[in-house]
């Protein structure tokens, strides 16, 4: 049985190939082991984090940080205060953006965190991109805006 993946969006699903459900799971589960690549967290586990890349290792029996080497320096009684679950889900990641370049190389294995840190500079760079063009299609259509 082929573990889940995340959906594809309808609009996207002509950029991946017909055997993306089988390449992911080699990704996520032969290659890495079904652990992140970024940080280590483990696909499917339920994690204690404290919100801001640390986080409790069972396996290991210690605190790691967020890319996921054993912390120097334990958390302070008030920074465990604020621990949170997490259930870890593995996706694929595009390293270069590019959902049409699906060689082995260009392929990471990441959880949550890791996967929208990655792709953090890309989705500003396309909400930028979609702030200019409504702001060139009013210019265009209802004249420039005011300066307040």
């Amino acid at each position: 049985r082929i573990p889940a993946i995340m959906p594809i969006r309808r609009k996207d699903r002509f950029f991946y190939p017909i055997d993306w459900r089988e390449l992911s799971a080699a990704i996520r589960f032969r290659r890495a082991g079904g652990t992140c690549e970024g940080c280590g967290r483990p696909h499917g586990q339920t994690i204690y984090h404290l919100g801001d890349g640390r986080w409790w290792d069972a396996s290991l029996g210690a605190w790691r940080d967020g890319q996921g080497r054993r912390l120097q320096t334990l958390p302070t009684i008030e920074e465990l205060g604020v621990i949170r679950a997490t259930r870890v889900v593995l996706a694929d990641a595009h390293r270069d953006h590019d959902t049409s370049n699906n060689a082995n190389a260009n392929l990471a294995a990441f959880c949550q965190r890791c996967h929208m840190n990655h792709d953090r500079p890309e989705h500003r760079r396309r909400r930028w991109r979609t702030l200019f063009r409504r702001k060139a299609a009013g210019d265009l259509f209802a004249g420039p805006y005011e300066m307040l």
